[in-house]
Protein backbone atom coordinates (compact mmCIF):
# COMPACT_ATOMS: atom_id res chain seq x y z
CA UNK A 1 0.00 0.00 0.00
CA UNK A 2 1.05 3.24 -0.64
CA UNK A 3 0.35 7.06 0.39
CA UNK A 4 -1.59 8.15 -2.94
CA UNK A 5 1.28 10.99 -3.46
CA UNK A 6 3.99 8.92 -5.03
CA UNK A 7 3.22 8.87 -8.31
CA UNK A 8 1.92 12.64 -8.65
CA UNK A 9 4.87 13.75 -7.35
CA UNK A 10 7.06 11.51 -9.56
CA UNK A 11 4.73 13.20 -12.54
CA UNK A 12 5.48 16.35 -11.41
CA UNK A 13 9.08 16.36 -10.76
CA UNK A 14 9.36 14.75 -14.28
CA UNK A 15 7.46 17.98 -15.63
CA UNK A 16 8.97 20.31 -13.92
CA UNK A 17 12.60 18.93 -15.15
CA UNK A 18 11.53 19.40 -18.98
CA UNK A 19 11.17 15.20 -18.82
CA UNK A 20 9.00 12.69 -19.71
CA UNK A 21 7.18 9.55 -18.03
CA UNK A 22 5.82 6.13 -20.05
CA UNK A 23 4.67 3.09 -17.78
CA UNK A 24 4.16 -0.45 -19.53
CA UNK A 25 3.24 -3.70 -18.65
CA UNK A 26 5.98 -5.71 -19.71
CA UNK A 27 4.86 -8.93 -17.61
CA UNK A 28 1.90 -10.53 -16.01
CA UNK A 29 2.49 -8.88 -12.92
CA UNK A 30 5.03 -6.46 -13.76
CA UNK A 31 5.17 -2.41 -15.05
CA UNK A 32 7.96 -0.74 -16.66
CA UNK A 33 8.07 2.93 -15.46
CA UNK A 34 10.67 4.51 -18.28
CA UNK A 35 11.95 8.27 -16.87
CA UNK A 36 13.73 11.01 -18.94
CA UNK A 37 15.60 13.29 -18.05
CA UNK A 38 17.76 16.04 -19.86
CA UNK A 39 21.08 16.82 -18.62
CA UNK A 40 21.82 19.82 -20.87
CA UNK A 41 21.88 23.11 -20.07
CA UNK A 42 19.99 23.94 -23.34
CA UNK A 43 16.54 21.78 -22.32
CA UNK A 44 16.13 24.83 -19.82
CA UNK A 45 15.69 28.92 -20.17
CA UNK A 46 18.21 30.96 -18.85
CA UNK A 47 15.42 32.62 -16.42
CA UNK A 48 15.37 28.36 -14.66
CA UNK A 49 18.99 28.20 -14.85
CA UNK A 50 19.34 31.36 -12.65
CA UNK A 51 16.51 30.19 -10.62
CA UNK A 52 18.18 26.59 -9.96
CA UNK A 53 21.78 27.95 -8.87
CA UNK A 54 19.96 30.35 -6.38
CA UNK A 55 17.48 27.98 -4.50
CA UNK A 56 18.18 27.33 -0.98
CA UNK A 57 15.37 24.78 -0.75
CA UNK A 58 17.25 22.05 -1.67
CA UNK A 59 17.18 18.77 0.93
CA UNK A 60 19.38 16.01 -0.02
CA UNK A 61 17.09 13.21 -1.03
CA UNK A 62 14.24 15.32 -1.52
CA UNK A 63 13.76 17.84 -4.31
CA UNK A 64 10.99 20.39 -3.73
CA UNK A 65 8.36 21.52 -6.39
CA UNK A 66 7.71 24.60 -5.39
CA UNK A 67 9.18 27.23 -3.60
CA UNK A 68 6.88 28.62 -0.91
CA UNK A 69 7.44 32.15 -2.38
CA UNK A 70 5.10 32.49 -4.64
CA UNK A 71 2.17 32.32 -1.94
CA UNK A 72 3.32 33.20 1.11
CA UNK A 73 0.51 33.65 3.31
CA UNK A 74 1.27 37.82 3.72
CA UNK A 75 4.42 40.13 3.82
CA UNK A 76 3.82 40.89 7.48
CA UNK A 77 5.40 37.05 8.52
CA UNK A 78 7.84 37.81 11.41
CA UNK A 79 10.30 34.36 11.61
CA UNK A 80 10.89 35.53 15.54
CA UNK A 81 7.21 35.01 16.36
CA UNK A 82 5.85 32.24 13.85
CA UNK A 83 3.17 30.28 14.75
CA UNK A 84 3.34 26.25 15.65
CA UNK A 85 2.51 23.74 13.26
CA UNK A 86 2.27 20.37 14.57
CA UNK A 87 2.72 17.72 11.39
CA UNK A 88 1.93 14.12 12.07
CA UNK A 89 2.62 11.82 9.09
CA UNK A 90 3.99 8.06 9.16
CA UNK A 91 5.45 8.45 5.74
CA UNK A 92 9.03 10.28 6.28
CA UNK A 93 9.22 11.86 3.00
CA UNK A 94 5.67 13.23 2.89
CA UNK A 95 6.59 14.97 6.23
CA UNK A 96 9.45 16.22 5.16
CA UNK A 97 7.69 17.50 2.14
CA UNK A 98 5.47 19.73 4.27
CA UNK A 99 7.47 20.76 6.64
CA UNK A 100 9.79 21.90 3.68
CA UNK A 101 6.63 23.95 2.41
CA UNK A 102 5.85 25.58 5.74
CA UNK A 103 9.61 25.64 7.50
CA UNK A 104 9.87 29.70 6.09
CA UNK A 105 6.88 30.68 8.01
CA UNK A 106 6.05 28.36 10.73
CA UNK A 107 7.79 26.68 13.54
CA UNK A 108 7.79 22.80 12.50
CA UNK A 109 7.03 20.40 14.59
CA UNK A 110 7.06 16.59 14.19
CA UNK A 111 5.14 13.57 15.04
CA UNK A 112 5.44 10.31 13.08
CA UNK A 113 1.98 8.53 14.34
CA UNK A 114 -0.79 9.74 15.95
CA UNK A 115 -0.26 8.92 19.71
CA UNK A 116 3.42 11.27 19.29
CA UNK A 117 1.23 13.63 17.73
CA UNK A 118 -1.66 14.16 20.80
CA UNK A 119 1.15 14.12 22.95
CA UNK A 120 2.99 16.98 21.06
CA UNK A 121 -0.35 18.70 20.50
CA UNK A 122 -0.98 19.00 24.36
CA UNK A 123 2.60 19.27 25.28
CA UNK A 124 3.05 22.23 22.55
CA UNK A 125 -0.35 23.90 21.61
CA UNK A 126 0.11 24.53 18.55
CA UNK A 127 -1.78 26.92 15.88
CA UNK A 128 -2.63 24.31 13.99
CA UNK A 129 -2.41 20.89 12.88
CA UNK A 130 -1.96 18.93 9.83
CA UNK A 131 -2.56 15.04 10.30
CA UNK A 132 -2.98 11.87 7.75
CA UNK A 133 -5.53 9.69 8.43
CA UNK A 134 -4.19 6.35 8.07
CA UNK A 135 -0.92 6.23 10.23
CA UNK A 136 0.02 3.35 13.13
CA UNK A 137 -1.07 3.10 16.77
CA UNK A 138 -3.53 6.08 16.39
CA UNK A 139 -4.94 7.44 13.54
CA UNK A 140 -5.71 10.71 12.33
CA UNK A 141 -9.18 10.11 13.05
CA UNK A 142 -8.93 9.40 16.88
CA UNK A 143 -6.66 12.04 17.07
CA UNK A 144 -8.69 13.99 15.59
CA UNK A 145 -11.37 12.98 18.06
CA UNK A 146 -9.19 13.62 21.15
CA UNK A 147 -7.77 16.75 20.36
CA UNK A 148 -11.40 18.45 19.61
CA UNK A 149 -12.58 17.29 23.25
CA UNK A 150 -9.57 18.40 25.03
CA UNK A 151 -9.64 21.82 26.35
CA UNK A 152 -6.74 22.61 26.18
CA UNK A 153 -6.43 21.71 22.31
CA UNK A 154 -10.11 22.28 21.25
CA UNK A 155 -9.79 25.34 19.53
CA UNK A 156 -7.11 24.30 17.25
CA UNK A 157 -7.89 23.85 13.69
CA UNK A 158 -7.16 20.64 12.22
CA UNK A 159 -6.26 19.38 8.15
CA UNK A 160 -6.44 16.00 7.69
CA UNK A 161 -5.31 14.31 4.71
CA UNK A 162 -5.79 11.22 2.93
CA UNK A 163 -6.14 8.85 0.27
CA UNK A 164 -9.72 8.22 0.55
CA UNK A 165 -11.95 9.79 -1.73
CA UNK A 166 -15.13 8.78 -1.10
CA UNK A 167 -17.57 11.17 0.29
CA UNK A 168 -18.60 8.77 3.25
CA UNK A 169 -14.33 9.17 4.24
CA UNK A 170 -14.74 12.83 4.40
CA UNK A 171 -17.80 12.38 5.66
CA UNK A 172 -16.16 10.70 8.69
CA UNK A 173 -13.56 12.94 8.94
CA UNK A 174 -15.47 16.36 9.34
CA UNK A 175 -17.36 14.74 11.80
CA UNK A 176 -14.54 14.14 14.61
CA UNK A 177 -14.66 17.91 14.30
CA UNK A 178 -11.99 18.19 11.27
CA UNK A 179 -11.41 22.00 9.97
CA UNK A 180 -10.37 20.79 6.31
CA UNK A 181 -9.88 17.25 4.50
CA UNK A 182 -7.69 17.50 1.65
CA UNK A 183 -6.64 13.97 -0.39
CA UNK A 184 -3.98 12.77 -1.33
CA UNK A 185 -2.33 13.43 -4.00
CA UNK A 186 -2.81 16.97 -3.07
CA UNK A 187 -0.96 20.07 -4.75
CA UNK A 188 0.96 21.68 -2.18
CA UNK A 189 -0.31 25.27 -3.38
CA UNK A 190 -3.51 23.91 -2.11
CA UNK A 191 -2.91 22.57 1.39
CA UNK A 192 -1.09 25.92 1.88
CA UNK A 193 -4.30 28.17 0.49
CA UNK A 194 -5.98 25.62 3.29
CA UNK A 195 -3.44 26.75 5.94
CA UNK A 196 -3.08 30.13 5.57
CA UNK A 197 -7.45 30.66 5.27
CA UNK A 198 -7.67 28.54 8.37
CA UNK A 199 -4.87 30.91 10.10
CA UNK A 200 -6.51 34.62 9.04
CA UNK A 201 -10.07 32.79 10.29
CA UNK A 202 -8.53 32.54 14.01
CA UNK A 203 -6.85 36.15 13.23
CA UNK A 204 -10.47 37.60 12.51
CA UNK A 205 -11.70 35.94 15.86
CA UNK A 206 -9.13 37.53 17.78
CA UNK A 207 -9.76 41.15 16.19
CA UNK A 208 -13.52 40.34 17.12
CA UNK A 209 -12.75 39.65 20.67
CA UNK A 210 -10.39 43.12 21.17
CA UNK A 211 -13.55 44.83 20.22
CA UNK A 212 -15.40 43.60 22.51
CA UNK A 213 -16.14 45.24 26.17
CA UNK A 214 -17.50 42.45 27.95
CA UNK A 215 -15.99 38.80 27.00
CA UNK A 216 -18.68 36.86 25.06
CA UNK A 217 -17.60 33.22 24.62
CA UNK A 218 -20.01 32.28 22.20
CA UNK A 219 -18.85 35.39 19.69
CA UNK A 220 -15.68 33.80 20.27
CA UNK A 221 -15.60 30.24 20.41
CA UNK A 222 -14.23 28.31 18.44
CA UNK A 223 -16.00 24.68 19.44
CA UNK A 224 -18.73 23.74 22.38
CA UNK A 225 -15.78 23.00 24.39
CA UNK A 226 -13.94 26.16 23.70
CA UNK A 227 -17.11 28.43 25.12
CA UNK A 228 -17.09 26.26 28.16
CA UNK A 229 -13.70 26.70 28.55
CA UNK A 230 -14.36 30.89 28.48
CA UNK A 231 -17.37 30.88 30.66
CA UNK A 232 -15.19 28.76 32.95
CA UNK A 233 -12.64 31.51 32.92
CA UNK A 234 -15.35 34.44 32.88
CA UNK A 235 -16.49 32.60 36.28
CA UNK A 236 -13.01 32.60 37.87
CA UNK A 237 -12.55 36.46 36.80
CA UNK A 238 -15.33 37.26 38.28
CA UNK A 239 -14.18 36.29 41.59
CA UNK A 240 -10.84 37.26 41.38
CA UNK A 241 -10.30 40.13 38.73
CA UNK A 242 -10.59 42.57 41.56
CA UNK A 243 -7.76 40.99 43.79
CA UNK A 244 -4.43 43.32 42.83
CA UNK A 245 -2.26 40.37 44.26
CA UNK A 246 -4.19 37.98 41.50
CA UNK A 247 -1.69 36.62 39.45
CA UNK A 248 -1.11 33.94 36.45
CA UNK A 249 0.25 31.00 38.48
CA UNK A 250 -3.34 31.71 40.13
CA UNK A 251 -4.80 32.13 37.09
CA UNK A 252 -3.37 28.70 35.75
CA UNK A 253 -4.11 26.56 38.60
CA UNK A 254 -7.78 27.52 38.86
CA UNK A 255 -8.12 26.92 34.87
CA UNK A 256 -6.47 23.63 35.42
CA UNK A 257 -3.86 24.22 32.96
CA UNK A 258 -0.12 24.76 32.91
CA UNK A 259 0.60 28.11 32.74
CA UNK A 260 2.35 27.28 29.04
CA UNK A 261 -0.90 25.69 28.26
CA UNK A 262 -3.39 28.58 29.17
CA UNK A 263 -0.83 31.29 27.54
CA UNK A 264 -1.14 29.63 24.18
CA UNK A 265 -4.67 28.85 24.82
CA UNK A 266 -5.60 32.22 25.18
CA UNK A 267 -3.45 33.76 22.78
CA UNK A 268 -5.03 31.78 20.48
CA UNK A 269 -8.46 32.75 21.28
CA UNK A 270 -7.69 36.54 22.23
CA UNK A 271 -4.63 37.61 20.55
CA UNK A 272 -3.12 38.19 24.27
CA UNK A 273 -0.94 36.26 26.94
CA UNK A 274 -2.60 35.55 30.25
CA UNK A 275 -1.23 38.67 32.04
CA UNK A 276 -2.38 40.95 29.30
CA UNK A 277 -5.94 39.00 29.43
CA UNK A 278 -6.43 39.87 32.85
CA UNK A 279 -5.18 43.27 31.98
CA UNK A 280 -7.53 43.49 29.44
CA UNK A 281 -10.28 42.20 31.16
CA UNK A 282 -9.58 44.98 34.16
CA UNK A 283 -9.65 47.99 32.03
CA UNK A 284 -13.00 46.68 30.30
CA UNK A 285 -14.52 46.05 33.56
CA UNK A 286 -13.22 50.37 34.23
CA UNK A 287 -14.89 51.12 31.26
CA UNK A 288 -18.13 49.93 32.49
CA UNK A 289 -17.64 52.01 36.18
CA UNK A 290 -16.21 55.00 34.67
CA UNK A 291 -19.72 55.09 32.37
CA UNK A 292 -21.42 54.36 35.96
CA UNK A 293 -19.74 55.14 38.92
CA UNK A 294 -19.42 58.44 40.51
CA UNK A 295 -15.91 57.12 42.38
CA UNK A 296 -13.03 58.88 41.05
CA UNK A 297 -10.16 57.96 39.18
CA UNK A 298 -8.23 56.69 41.48
CA UNK A 299 -10.94 54.93 43.24
CA UNK A 300 -12.20 53.56 40.09
CA UNK A 301 -8.23 51.90 39.64
CA UNK A 302 -8.42 50.15 42.75
CA UNK A 303 -11.67 48.50 42.45
CA UNK A 304 -10.38 46.87 39.13
CA UNK A 305 -7.46 45.49 40.72
CA UNK A 306 -4.78 47.93 40.11
CA UNK A 307 -2.90 49.18 42.92
CA UNK A 308 -1.24 52.20 41.25
CA UNK A 309 -3.21 54.70 40.16
CA UNK A 310 -0.50 56.15 37.70
CA UNK A 311 -0.37 52.70 35.98
CA UNK A 312 -3.98 51.97 35.68
CA UNK A 313 -3.96 55.35 33.64
CA UNK A 314 -1.18 54.48 31.31
CA UNK A 315 -2.27 51.46 30.93
CA UNK A 316 -6.05 52.53 30.32
CA UNK A 317 -4.41 55.38 27.82
CA UNK A 318 -2.19 52.29 25.78
CA UNK A 319 -5.99 50.44 25.36
CA UNK A 320 -8.38 53.35 24.39
CA UNK A 321 -6.33 56.27 23.34
CA UNK A 322 -7.70 58.55 26.33
CA UNK A 323 -7.06 58.86 30.01
CA UNK A 324 -9.40 57.99 32.12
CA UNK A 325 -10.80 60.90 33.15
CA UNK A 326 -11.07 61.82 29.38
CA UNK A 327 -12.68 58.97 28.20
CA UNK A 328 -15.03 59.51 31.57
CA UNK A 329 -15.86 63.12 30.39
CA UNK A 330 -16.48 62.26 26.88
CA UNK A 331 -19.37 59.34 27.56
CA UNK A 332 -21.03 62.30 29.54
CA UNK A 333 -21.14 64.99 27.38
Amino acid sequence: EGVGIGLSLVKELVSVNRGSIEVNKILKNTIQFTVVLPVVKSAFTAKEREKQSSSSLNVPGLPILESPDTFKEDEHSNNDDRNILLVVEDNVEVRQLIKNTFDDQYHVIEAANGQEGIEQAVKSVPDLIISDIMMPVVDGLELCSKLKTDERTSHVPIILLTAKAGEEDQYQGLATGADAYITKPFKIKLLFTQVSALVESRRALRKHYSQEVVLKPRDIAITRVDEQFLQRIQEVLDHQLTDSSFSVLEFSEEVGMSRMQLHRKLKALTGLSASEFIRSQRLKLATTLLKKSDANISQIGYQVGFNDPSYFAKCFREAYGLSPSEYSNSQTS
